[in-house]
């Protein structure tokens, strides 16, 4: 899973067509002089478009300063965070109209082929966003897989650098404003009891633990430091400051932890514990008002087409009754006796299959996870001809959030190239991360998946930026579990095991369809869902209550992988089909990279434009 980015930038991810076909082929002939003036003039403007969409990426940009930190950009606002309230909302919503009618005035008669794609998609996210607004309240400002309440800490740990001392200030400045922060979380979820949407009863105790974590430890309390109180100190520590400096910025932030934090901290926890009685224990979006029309609009946006919850349930019974097939084909190769239940046991509760739970056996699971990256990286050239220059360093889940937080997940690298991508492990539970596994986790979060995808399209050069840094959720996380795939095909998975782990990840996002749209559409209890993933997956337990309260409180996101990777794998038996001898691998993959996320629908365009181009060549 590739972590979300901050709101103004999400669902940006708009992109531009490969078609050979101009503006100019669709026009009559024009004499030489015509045909020079009309080329000049679709230079001229698409040049104006793209200068267009930079000023609006960038409007949206610099109205978040939390998207500034995520692209590496220090300004005056490093010292601060976005505002969360309806008027932030209100006036998001009028940028979106305001630059919506920009684009309106671009004329379209003389772009490019690439630069009217991209006008086209980027005018598209915005009509949807403003439809969308409608259902800005349909969240849970703090869960346990991203809530304000552990995305704030984390963002400090992991994104704010500190180079100097105005940095360091600036740390400071966000420390002092998490108060004001949390009495604005407050007010938003507030608002939405008033409305009826509340997190079921489970999400609280989370919420309320991840938040005492972060006020254990020093200077809160006795005992090792917490996590700001160590992240800060080290980074300053990094600095080249006199003493005396260097004392007086940690005295400052000590004292903003203690009169600002732990008070921010103590208050949203007495608040939570409180709304937590006013919960109940309906796990699915059917329960809001007009919950139904939410979750329709949900799973379009998630999977870019117009399939039902009832046809992606449909599908992924299907699917997970295939991957069954090819997981007994294992259990005859590897010998096992019985039955595919008694297979799940044992490679549920084989002490073979695990790391010790212990910081040794954590120690080595992260190790092992670099060296499949770094082997998957010195085969990169037989089925790629781009590759990302940003590195990539794999990392524990922090202690403060290990036990909420998902199994795996990926962190982008900065802009600039200076913060490198991340691959965190969740080591919470070494149960939870078997051994045979860990290859297919490693492709996904890390290369070729995520990592991959998302450094290649922040690099891509003349290029504008809402591609660059876009989104389109069964595009990006389709392109991961399809890179759990191809390896095998690379010769990978020489163990029969873990090519067991690579169909049991697929396996998990079989199940994802069928228990998303069971939650939110059927009204499946968190119970039912956990129990259907138990008894068709290897799973441990742990991993199934994750998942489930992770499709509680994401509707619809997880079907993404499953539609995403269908699709990508449907085009390649498309274009293989029709391109016979003359299909290339390493082509395919640099046509699905090197133009950034896509809705599933334009993917698909680009590559019948190929097929085209080669089949007449």
């Amino acid at each position: 899973m590739s972590n979300k980015f901050p709101k103004t930038l999400v669902a940006l991810g708009l992109c531009a067509a490969l078609g050979s076909i101009t503006i100019a082929e669709a026009r009559p002939l024009l004499s030489a002089n015509e045909s020079i003036a009309s080329e000049t003039r679709v230079l001229t403007e698409s040049a104006k478009a793209n200068e267009l969409f930079e000023t609006l990426f960038m409007e949206d940009v610099m109205a978040s300063p939390l998207a500034q930190t995520e692209l590496g950009i220090k300004t005056a606002d490093y010292g601060k965070w976005d505002e969360i309230s309806e008027a932030a909302d209100a006036r998001d919503l009028a940028r979106a109209k305001k630059q919506l009618q920009q684009l309106k005035q671009v004329n379209e008669a003389y772009l490019d082929a690439q630069t009217a794609l991209s006008l086209s998609l980027y005018k598209q996210q915005l009509e949807d966003n403003i439809a969308d607004y409608k259902w800005h309240l349909y969240n849970y400002p703090v869960n346990q897989m991203y809530g304000v309440h552990s995305t704030t800490p984390s963002t400090l740990i992991n994104q704010h650098q500190i180079g100097d001392e105005s940095d360091a200030r600036a740390y400071i400045s966000r420390l002092k404003g998490i108060y004001p922060r949390f009495e604005q979380v407050q007010a938003a979820l507030e608002l939405r009891a008033e409305k009826g949407i509340i997190a079921p009863k489970f999400v609280f105790n989370y919420v309320i633990s991840d938040s005492r974590n972060i006020i254990t430890g020093a200077p809160f309390t006795e005992g090792e430091d917490s996590a700001l109180w160590a992240d800060f100190k080290r980074k300053i520590e990094a600095l080249q400051l006199d003493e005396k400096l260097k004392s007086e910025l940690l005295a400052e932030a000590r004292t903003a932890l203690l009169e600002q934090v732990k008070p921010a901290y103590e208050q949203l926890i007495d608040y939570v514990a409180k709304l937590q009685q006013r919960a109940d224990d309906r796990d699915g979006v059917w329960k809001f008002p007009q919950g139904d029309a939410f979750y329709r609009d949900a799973l379009k946006r998630t999977t870019t087409t117009d399939m039902s919850a009832d046809e992606i349930h449909r599908l992924g019974l299907a699917e997970v009754e295939r991957i069954h097939g090819e997981m007994r084909a294992i259990m005859t190769k590897v010998g096992f006796k019985g039955s595919l239940k008694d297979f799940f046991i044992f490679m549920r509760n084989d002490e073979q299959f695990y790391y010790p739970d212990n910081a040794e056996g954590k120690a080595a699971y992260l190790s092992e996870a670099k060296s499949l990256i770094d082997t998957m990286r010195s085969r990169l050239d037989e089925v790629f001809s781009i590759k990302p220059k940003a590195g990539i360093t794999v990392k524990a889940v922090e202690a403060f959030r290990e036990k909420s937080a998902g199994k795996a997940f990926y962190n982008q690298p900065s802009a600039d190239g200076s913060r490198p991508g991340i691959f965190y492990a969740n080591l919470y539970s070494m149960k939870a991360m078997p051994k045979y596994q860990m290859e297919a986790l490693a492709y996904h979060e890390g290369i070729p998946g995520h990592h991959m995808q998302i450094a290649i399209a922040q690099e891509l050069e003349n290029v504008p930026k809402f591609r660059r840094f876009g989104r389109y959720t069964a595009y990006v996380e389709g392109w991961g579990l399809y890179t759990e795939y191809f390896p095998k095909e690379m010769g990978l998975y020489k163990d029969p095991y873990s090519d067991f782990g690579r169909l049991a990840m697929e396996l998990w996002r079989a199940c994802r369809l069928v228990v998303d749209t069971g939650i939110h559409a059927k009204q499946w209890t968190r119970e039912q869902g956990i129990a259907y993933y138990t008894e068709n997956t290897p799973n441990a337990e742990s991993d199934a209550v994750k998942m489930v309260e992770r499709h509680i409180v994401m509707p619809s996101q997880a079907t993404a992988y499953k539609v995403g990777m269908n699709k990508i794998l449907a085009l390649r038996a498309k274009a293989q089909k029709a391109m016979g001898d003359k299909f290339n691998i390493r082509e395919f993959h640099t046509l699905l990279l090197k133009n950034g996320p896509l809705p599933l629908d334009v993917l698909e365009s680009q590559i019948d434009d190929w097929i085209k181009s080669v089949s007449i060549s």
